[in-house]
């Protein structure tokens, strides 16, 4: 069995379990940023999810879109760089994603504007070891998809974390990392694990979806 579809439910499944993953990795993604930045990265992202976790309780969302604008809020309204990009990315991603149900097309066609708006307001582009190095990878093995959601959602996952890995080699051009040169250089982006660990997230969501919706079967 398999799901090809994201509804309201699957999208905050996908949220709760995104904050629940970087509630696991908070530790490691601050001591990141302290090794090439200002260290805020942690904090900064733990109180985006805050307010997402609160403003999702209370919000009647009806669309995957509704979510992801309450979660794009959250982040707008974060200090730093990193947390207003999110926010930008989550809002175009938003903007595709307002039917009661997405698939593969939208979710590829969100990804792809999300991450074009990133790269218009960061300027920054793959190899610039940024999110930008785990965003691009995921957007295209998304649109190069051909089977159901989730194993797109699968294959973007990986992506993403390959992305997130080759920054380690990179030389920073963009962001706070940039002004430490060679210091940088062996260091994973905060930033790019953090798209890992959201695009993992969902595909571990449609993947529990389809292995209780299996288990549902046989109680039948």
């Amino acid at each position: 069995m398999s799901i090809d579809t994201m509804d309201a439910a699957v999208t905050r499944a996908w949220m709760e379990r995104f904050f629940a993953a970087f509630d696991r990795e908070e530790q490691a993604l601050t001591a990141l940023d302290r090794q090439t930045g200002d260290g805020d990265f942690g904090a900064n992202l733990r109180s985006a999810l805050g307010r997402a976790r609160t403003a999702l309780r209370g919000a009647d969302a009806a669309t995957p879109g509704d979510v992801l604008d309450v979660v794009s809020t959250a982040f707008l309204h974060t200090g730093g760089t990193s947390g207003p990009l999110f926010g930008m990315w989550f809002r175009q991603l938003a903007k595709a994603t307002r039917t009661d149900t997405i698939g593969i097309a939208e979710l590829s066609q969100g990804f792809t504007d999300a991450t074009a708006t990133v790269q218009r307001l960061g300027g920054a582009k793959p190899g610039d070891k940024t999110m930008v190095d785990a965003m691009v990878p995921a957007g295209q093995a998304l649109e190069s998809a051909t089977g159901e959601l989730t194993s797109a959602l699968t294959a973007a996952a990986t992506a993403a974390r390959a992305g997130a890995e080759a920054t380690a080699g990179l030389l920073a051009r963009r962001g706070r990392a940039s002004y430490v040169g060679e210091v940088a250089r062996g260091v994973l982006d905060p930033g790019a694990v953090a798209v890992a660990l959201l695009v993992e997230s969902a595909a571990q969501t449609l993947t529990s979806s389809v292995q209780g919706s299996e288990v549902d079967r046989v109680g039948d």
